[in-house]
């Protein structure tokens, strides 16, 4: 067996998001090709992802946006928003603290192994 095929790892077949230091992003990469992003929560249930990536271009070309409503709650939206490079998600991440459709809302830097379906 090609020793080489031993030590490529196989991408999941759903999106997994990770949140770890950045010192850590460049090991992972060496074994995936990564999506760069923030997850968002505590977001106002009446922002649009419209809205979100409008709010966000300023930092960066979006490649994907996802909000994920709670309807049990008034305050527990959840999203992710996915740049094209990794230089874009640090700005955007670096530029907080965000106030989203007048709401402070909690953003964190996540990454993705690329999935091949996508």
């Amino acid at each position: 067996m090609d020793s080489n095929k031993e030590n490529i790892e196989a991408a999941p077949k759903n999106r997994v998001f990770i949140s770890l230091p950045k010192k850590y992003m460049a090991g992972l990469s060496q074994r995936y090709a990564l999506d760069h992003g923030l997850f968002i929560t505590e977001l106002d249930p009446n922002i649009r992802e419209k809205y979100l990536i409008s709010y966000f271009k300023e930092w960066g070309q979006i490649t994907k946006c996802k909000i994920k409503n709670n309807f049990n709650s008034s305050k527990n939206c959840l999203a992710d928003v996915w740049f094209s490079t990794e230089e874009e998600a640090d700005r955007a991440h670096w530029a907080g603290p965000h106030c989203i459709g007048g709401t402070e809302s909690n953003v964190s830097r996540i990454v993705s192994p690329k999935i091949q379906d996508e």
